[in-house]
């Protein structure tokens, strides 16, 4: 497997090949954000690591334009910037997940290895277009439509109402949501995922008299037509 490490701490790279390498990854470092994009476009990596502030070009620009190039390359954003916010703009710039610093090599490791497995799915496993109501997710072109509006949903907000798709009328837990959405265990006691769930309600709802997206009290969230 391979990873693109993009950090300009030689210290820190240094110690994140060192970690990873002793797990058998192979290993690719770039100091800073311009090159690291160079290396990521020429290059298919099985997952990039990232730090924010880089040089050049910041982490958060770096992973825009990585998702228009690359967009199912897993990128894990590594930051001393550990606020809801924070961590939104790193999704919501196309982050598979994200770590704050300091962090144990071994959670690392753990986060890479559950990217891995996510995108050693199949391809064919599942239909490529989802249908719910009048909600409609091409997987292949990305685009979401509900009646004959199209939707604008970032790269987070897209795999968020991908999962309620696959899962409709099921109530989801923020647990099970944070396992197979962000593949973590982040702290559900934020308001992190009420945050991302208002903007798909108001992305997919707002303008429709039939709402889709549903809250169950003390248990979850559902896709669901009441």
């Amino acid at each position: 497997m391979h990873i693109l490490i993009i950090e300009d701490d030689l210290r820190v790279s240094e110690l994140l090949q060192r970690g990873l390498a002793e797990q058998g990854f192979d290993t690719a470092i770039a100091y800073d954000g311009y090159m690291g994009l160079k290396l990521a476009q020429q290059h298919d990596y099985d997952v990039i690591i990232t730090d924010i502030i880089l040089p050049n070009i910041n982490g958060i620009d770096l992973c825009r334009q990585l998702r228009h190039t690359k967009p199912d390359t897993p990128v894990i954003m590594l930051t001393a910037l550990g606020t809801t916010d924070d961590k939104i703009e790193g999704f919501d710039a196309g982050a598979d997940d994200y770590l704050v610093k300091p962090f144990e090599m071994r959670e690392l490791v753990v986060r890479v290895r559950a990217l891995l497995k996510r995108n050693a799915r199949p391809a064919n496993s599942k239909a490529f277009v989802l249908v719910y109501a009048d909600l409609e997710m091409n997987l292949h072109t990305k685009r979401v439509k509900r009646g004959d509006k199209e939707i604008s949903l970032t790269p987070k907000e897209f795999k968020l109402l991908e999962y309620m798709m696959r899962n409709p009328e099921r109530v989801l837990s923020r647990v099970e949501i944070a396992e197979k959405v962000w593949d973590t265990h982040f702290d559900t006691g934020t308001n992190f995922m009420n945050v991302y769930i208002n903007y798909l309600r108001k992305k997919v709802d707002r303008e429709f008299e039939q709402k889709l997206i549903h809250t169950k009290s003390g248990m979850g969230f559902i896709l669901n037509v009441e």
